[in-house]
């Protein structure tokens, strides 16, 4: 938590995949900014945008936080569950009324699936040469 310019600002560090999303959120009117981008402008698609909303709509918040945040690494997807997960432990670290209803719903949980690694002898992380006998 930190005072900026008369508002009380909360943090969050959001990961998922190769995403990381460092959140800010503050009092405010409910306006998402993404990499000094509206996220209309953004997310294309509509489900992204829920997404990233999801914390907001479990702890009856929705228009209360202006949320700012910078994000990097991975594809669309992966960004917006990183968000997700940084908007939750903002919401988390601003009320720990909150704690429940984002637990319960596994927003305060890191998605810890990646991509598995390449292993010698093997063209991918499974796929192996094709087999002749001869």
């Amino acid at each position: 938590m930190a005072k900026k310019s008369d508002k009380i600002v909360f943090y969050g560090t959001g990961r998922r995949k190769s995403s990381i999303a460092r959140v800010r959120i503050m009092e405010g009117t409910g306006k998402v900014t993404i990499n000094n981008t509206d996220i209309e402008d953004y997310f294309g698609m509509e489900t992204l945008k829920v997404i990233v909303r999801q914390p907001f709509a479990v702890t009856n918040t929705t228009g209360k936080y202006d949320v700012i945040c910078s994000v990097k690494g991975g594809g669309f997807t992966g960004q917006a569950g990183a968000i997700r997960h940084g908007i939750a432990r903002a919401l988390n670290e601003a009320n720990i009324e909150y704690r429940p209803a984002l637990k319960q719903n596994g927003f305060l949980t890191r998605d810890s699936r990646m991509k598995e690694r390449k292993k010698y002898g093997l063209k991918k992380a499974r796929k192996a040469p094709q087999f002749s006998k001869r």
